[in-house]
């Protein structure tokens, strides 16, 4: 699991930014500190333990040392943590790329867009989640499901609904992000809007040009722009072609 530190002098910004990085199951501990200073006694605190980050998610603009600086001061580590710098100004992305940071995200930050980031951070760190499970919102409760009891997620607006036996759960999201996160994972895009996990597919229906897929007892329709691409996958896995995750 990813071990991170979030620094910003802005409480309210600290505190969302710290929150969604909490609900991401990649991520295991989220340290904090209002200040570069503050930071740069923490890191040092855990580089003398022997300790270690993943990463640094910074603002630039801070009373005192600058987010800047402390990536300048973490580069000099024997192990520096990856740096992703989250500010509401554009004018630092060529200094912050010159400093080899992972990433540059603007504020206000999107759920979806620090996902992106996340997985990049875990690919660069060598981390794979301990298990596959995605963070859903339960009336204040975050619960963690399995990705594997997903049937299938659906395009909703600014958000993705997630379709299990249990029943349905929004998540803040993109179709589009969820599907490069879960690149490999078995999913399938049958429609402009549907991601469909291969394995709980039970039966592909046909007529004519037209295609639907049932999961559970639901028949979801295929668009006819992915019906011979849907069609071809799901061949592939039944006759076992190695090649098709």
């Amino acid at each position: 699991m990813l071990r991170v530190l979030a620094v910003d002098d802005e409480v309210p910004a600290l505190e969302e930014m710290a929150y969604l990085l909490q609900r991401d199951p990649r991520v295991g501990d989220v340290a904090t500190a209002g200040d570069a200073t503050s930071a740069m006694r923490l890191v040092s605190d855990l580089v003398a333990a022997g300790d270690h980050l993943d990463a640094l998610f910074l603002d630039i603009h801070m009373p005192g040392p600058s987010g800047i600086d402390l990536a300048r001061f973490t580069s000099a580590l024997a192990h520096p943590p990856e740096v992703v710098f989250v500010t509401a100004h554009e004018d630092f992305a060529v200094t912050a790329f010159e400093l080899k940071a992972l990433d540059y995200l603007l504020k206000p930050l999107r759920e979806e867009r620090l996902a992106d980031t996340l997985g990049r951070l875990a690919r660069v760190r060598g981390h794979r989640p301990e298990e596959n499970r995605v963070a859903v919102e339960l009336a204040g409760r975050v619960r963690f499901i399995p990705r594997t009891d997903v049937f299938y997620a659906e395009a909703q607006g600014d958000y993705v609904r997630l379709r299990t036996a249990e029943g349905s759960y929004l998540i803040r999201s993109t179709l589009g992000a969820l599907e490069r996160e879960w690149d490999g994972a078995g999913f399938v895009r049958i429609h402009r809007s549907v991601l469909v996990a291969a394995r709980h597919v039970c039966e592909l229906h046909f007529d004519g040009s037209r295609a639907r897929v049932k999961v559970g007892e639901e028949l979801l329709p295929v668009s006819r722009r992915q019906t011979r691409e849907v069609r071809d996958q799901f061949i592939r896995r039944i006759s076992g072609d190695p090649g098709v995750s």
